[in-house]
């Protein structure tokens, strides 16, 4: 057995055991004898490192430790766990660990075999995984713009590095034998061509632009440059493994493949086929197979000459998504990916050495090693950069988001990582320019995520986003509104929210509905946009989290299919609690979203009373109160649509809106005026009945409503009633002739009052939406929010939801903009000057009729 080491050594034995051997000048080998490690048992051992299981152990132990570290420290940075994976990788080889005592005991030469063994069997199953994954079906739906770029991203950064690898043959090397080898470039050039999907998903996540348009667009290049970059390092290592007898070598593999797509596809699908048919489940025969499968066509394709990764690849793509590639990934990846992925890391670590990089000439034979480490790492970062920059101008990008893309793919990950290592493997690259690509990629990766999240944080500083809210919407334009489902049960509710929100092709609704599930680290396989689902077909019913993601969706498309005027653009946005209104408010920007719908963080029993708080959800919504840029609603269901969680959701407008008692509190305020603003667009839905009741102080006719502007302190109280009085008497105005529309003003003295004139005389509505009642100081009708028990719902809402004369009713809470209290004062005064508006009841020369109620 013979290992390559990484450093100069003069020729010398260990023992006997070892022969040394001098084959250049920067490289030796080590040549020893193995032996059986099975035939003592640890326990019978003196040294229980001297058996192979426990030393792998003890390895793989290491590694783990030092990349949770890792993962730790650099969570701040922004940084990608590939980039902890390698750099661990990198601590424990001869760089810095490696001179040890501890890693000279643990990392023997003889251990290398089994270690790098079980390294390639990890790469072969990662590669199945990645196989598994892949649906090749998905390219007939993505767009020439991102074609355009993934292609451009790849040639001109080929070209570029193929051609600083042949730089050094004339500049740096000062011995024929550092000289680059022939094939060499191609596995030079491939690392930094590559655009990692996972981990610029995981990158985009992190930065909240996960499912924003730059975001999209960024993981369909990164899906079209995975799969070119994977057909083309299988081609390579195909060929070059055997070069001299290249024909023996391709030919078996191209068999190997056309067998595998033409015979043994069509077989795996007709035994699943079968076996759903028949009802029955995937055992664990059926997985079993499938696994022991994958080590069978690694054997195979490395039989034929080409790598075994080879065979583990062919064998997942050939398997159709579904229940049976879910139950795989269930049952085997986090082992992969957790245990036997990390010794892949661990090896690539070993082979790579930056002390040559300080020891220079003397060491490597080449005479500038730092002046070539910059020049390769600026050249193919720059180079990516400009070529996705220059393609997206042509496709009628911005100048900072061409910049932004070329920056993300940059992203390294896995694949990178998988082709030095074969090069290396198949000695095309040499110790030098290994350890040179290694520092290279891992560079290039953690450049992405700081650079990346300050220009982010820089630019929404100095942009200044258009607020949008209902009450700003043109009533015939179209009304965009961004839904937050956190389970099955929220769906009927929100659904019939908008069922009843007057969508027609005059007046088109545009939903963008949005699953939220916690980011764990079981559903980091979600991560991806599932708009897809409209085109494709694809409703598989994979596992528990994405068969409740296909209902939600379904039920979606169901009400989008049953309304002309309705657009709907199903999402699934994975994320931790703790930073998911970020996601939610980025995307509400991204789309220029007028109101967020959520649902309340209690549930209503079958009495309508609320219990089971879900304090993950509730600060959810709170952080959404405080950080949006558009208008919130947050919906308590209390059964205006069914709360069974079945996924047919067969309901339909008519049916829902037949009867259906509609009812506007409104004291006051742009949050009163914001829910009567939506409260009026669902007035034009057939069979609603609406009511407004204004409740004005009989005590105080100056001033009802203060305004409050946190920034230049307390608007006049004259300027809030008359916005009040302006937005009232608009709306009377053009309602007047509305038979379904009620308007009633109610006069009282106190809080207490307001309350027993709602119980007496306003209990009997199937629905009310009201304001959560911010900026109101009306000392007469004031209310301690202070003292509610669901502060968050403002005075009026928290009494809706608390009463029990209002326990069978649904409510809707609606927040405006913040800063719309500035915005239309401003408008209010340029517009009307210090014209003032009236109250009917209190100046009764006002001459438009009024329905005073009961």
């Amino acid at each position: 057995m013979t290992h390559v080491l990484d450093f100069r050594n003069g020729s010398f034995e260990f023992g006997g055991k070892f022969m040394v051997q001098n084959q250049s000048g920067y490289e030796i080998s080590v040549c020893y004898i193995t032996e059986k490690k099975s035939g003592d048992t640890p326990w019978q051992n003196q040294n229980s490192m001297s058996s192979t299981l426990p030393t792998l152990g003890l390895q793989l132990g290491l590694m783990i430790l030092f990349t949770h570290l890792l993962i730790f420290l650099l969570k701040p940075l922004h940084q990608p766990r590939f980039t902890a994976q390698i750099i661990a990788g990198i601590l424990l080889g001869p760089t810095f660990l490696g001179r040890s005592r501890l890693s000279i005991d643990v990392f023997t030469f003889d251990s290398n075999m089994l270690l790098e063994t079980f390294a390639n069997l990890g790469i072969t199953y990662y590669m199945f995984l990645v196989g598994l994954e892949m649906d090749l079906s998905t390219l007939k739906y993505l767009s020439k713009k991102s074609f355009s770029i993934a292609i451009a991203g790849i040639l001109l950064p080929i070209a570029a590095s193929a051609t600083l690898y042949q730089l050094p043959k004339y500049i740096w090397y000062i011995d024929d034998s550092a000289k680059p080898l022939a094939w060499g470039f191609i596995f030079w050039s491939i690392p930094l061509s590559v655009s990692s999907f996972p981990d610029l998903a995981r990158i985009l996540a992190d930065v909240k632009l996960l499912h924003t348009d730059i975001g999209r667009i960024a993981l369909s290049v990164a899906i079209i440059s995975d799969i070119v970059v994977w057909a083309l390092l299988v081609f390579a290592v195909t060929i070059v493994d055997k070069t001299d007898a290249m024909h023996m070598t391709v030919l078996p593999t191209i068999a190997f493949i056309l067998i595998c797509w033409f015979l043994l596809r069509p077989g795996i699908a007709w035994m699943i086929k079968k076996t759903v048919k028949e009802g029955g489940d995937f055992s664990a025969m059926h997985i079993n197979f499938i696994l022991t499968g994958v080590a069978v066509c690694g054997m195979i394709t490395d039989a034929c000459g080409a790598h075994s990764m080879v065979g583990g690849f062919m064998l997942g793509l050939i398997i159709p998504n579904g229940d049976l590639a879910m139950k795989i990934m269930e049952k085997i990846e986090e082992f992969v990916t957790g245990i036997m992925l990390p010794v892949f890391f661990m090896v690539a670590g070993l082979r790579t050495n930056l002390f040559v990089l300080i020891r220079g000439a003397a060491l490597t034979g080449v005479r500038y090693s730092v002046e070539m480490l910059l020049l390769i790492t600026i050249g193919a970062t720059s180079t990516k950069i400009l070529s996705t920059f220059l393609v997206s101008l042509c496709f009628g990008m911005s100048t900072y988001d061409g910049l932004a893309l070329g920056n993300l793919l940059n992203t390294k990950g896995v694949l990178a990582v998988i082709v030095l290592n074969e090069s290396r493997s198949l000695k095309l690259l040499d110790n030098t320019t290994m350890s040179i690509m290694m520092f290279a990629i891992v560079f290039m990766t953690a450049l992405v995520g700081p650079i990346f999240s300050i220009a982010q944080k820089s630019t929404r500083r100095v942009r200044k986003y258009k607020q949008r809210s209902i009450q700003r919407s043109n009533q015939n334009s179209e009304l965009r509104i961004l839904t937050c489902i956190h389970s099955v049960r929220n769906v009927s509710g929100i659904i019939n929210i908008l069922e009843v929100s007057n969508a027609t092709k005059r007046s088109p609704v545009t939903v963008f509905a949005v699953h939220l599930v916690e980011l764990t680290g079981a559903a980091s396989a979600m991560l991806i946009v599932h708009d897809s689902y409209k085109t494709n077909g694809n409703h598989h019913h994979r596992n528990r989290g994405r068969a409740e993601s296909d209902q939600i969706i379904n039920a979606f498309i169901k009400y989008e299919s049953r309304n002309e005027g309705v657009s709907v653009h199903p999402l699934t946005a994975v994320s931790p609690y703790n930073t998911m209104h970020e996601d939610i408010c980025n995307l509400s920007e991204d789309k220029h979203i007028a109101m967020i719908l959520v649902p309340f963080h209690k549930e209503a029993t079958a009495d309508g009373r609320l219990q089971g708080e879900n304090r993950s959800i509730k600060e959810v919504n709170q952080k959404l109160l405080d950080k949006a840029q558009c208008s919130v609603g947050i919906l308590i269901d209390r059964g205006l649509g069914s709360s069974s969680s079945d996924s047919t959701f067969q309901l339909n407008s008519s049916e829902l809106s037949t009867g259906l008692n509609l009812a506007v509190i409104f004291i006051g305020g742009l949050d009163d005026q914001e829910a009567l603003s939506y409260g009026w667009k669902m007035a034009g839905t057939p069979g609603i009945s609406l009511t407004v009741v204004r409740f004005l102080s009989s005590t105080n006719d100056a001033a009802s409503v203060e305004l409050v502007n946190d920034e230049d302190g307390d608007l006049d109280s004259d300027s809030g009633k008359e916005l009040d009085d302006e937005f009232i008497n608009e709306f009377r105005f053009k309602t007047m002739c509305h038979q379904s529309i009620k308007y009633h003003e109610k006069l009282v003295d106190t809080g207490v009052e307001l309350v027993e004139t709602m119980r007496t005389m306003y209990s009997d509505f199937d629905f009310y939406v009201v304001g959560r009642g911010r900026g109101v100081k009306s000392s007469p009708l004031a209310m301690d929010t202070e003292l509610c028990d669901n502060p968050d719902l403002g005075p009026i809402g928290d009494l809706l939801v608390s009463s029990d004369f209002t326990a069978h009713a649904s409510v809707l809470v609606m927040q405006s903009v913040d800063d719309d209290i500035r915005s239309v004062s401003f408008r209010h005064k340029a517009k009307f000057g210090q014209k003032n508006w009236a109250s009917p009841i209190l100046n009764p020369h006002y001459k438009a009729s009024v329905n005073k109620g009961n």
